[in-house]
């Protein structure tokens, strides 16, 4: 599928007018339609720019909006999620975390409330726990000669 449905999909799945998308992005509402319609093709800028103006990464614009439909809508208790159509990168997140959606799900909701601080202090804190795990054990045989630490058991 082309892009320009897929834009109109996240358009009319955000309850945005082609007007008032267009005042967001910034761009005009002839473009906008041009696209949609499929009779342009969009440059990377204006890919960019519509993903922000919809609060959403710019890649999810290549796929349908009910491919992210799981990400934010709570399961009923016992209900299985729906992992026969999700998109690829979404696939690989949910099946490296093992279906636990809760950390996925709560950098969802900071990157569509848009708060720049939260992004800010969310980013760093990841950067900082990925540091962490980075950080591993150095065998006690390969550690450098004359550093004295027993071997822990």
């Amino acid at each position: 599928m082309s892009i320009g449905p897929l834009i109109q999909a996240w358009r009319l799945s955000r309850n945005e007018s082609l007007e008032s998308l267009s005042d967001l992005s910034g761009i005009s509402s002839t473009l906008l339609e041009q696209i949609e319609a499929d009779h342009t093709d969009p440059s990377v800028t204006t890919i960019q720019t519509l993903a922000g103006a919809l609060r959403i990464p710019p890649a999810w614009l290549f796929e349908s909006p009910q491919s992210f439909e799981c990400l934010f809508s709570d399961l009923d208790d016992g209900e299985e999620p729906d992992t026969s159509k999700p998109d690829p990168v979404t696939e690989r997140i949910l099946a490296g975390s093992r279906m636990d959606r809760s950390l996925y799900v709560l950098l969802t909701a900071l990157m569509h409330a848009g708060d720049q601080k939260l992004l800010r202090a969310a980013e760093m804190s990841l950067r900082s726990l990925l540091k962490q795990s980075r950080q591993t054990m150095v065998p006690w045989q390969q550690r450098p000669s004359g550093h004295f630490e027993p071997p822990s058991d």
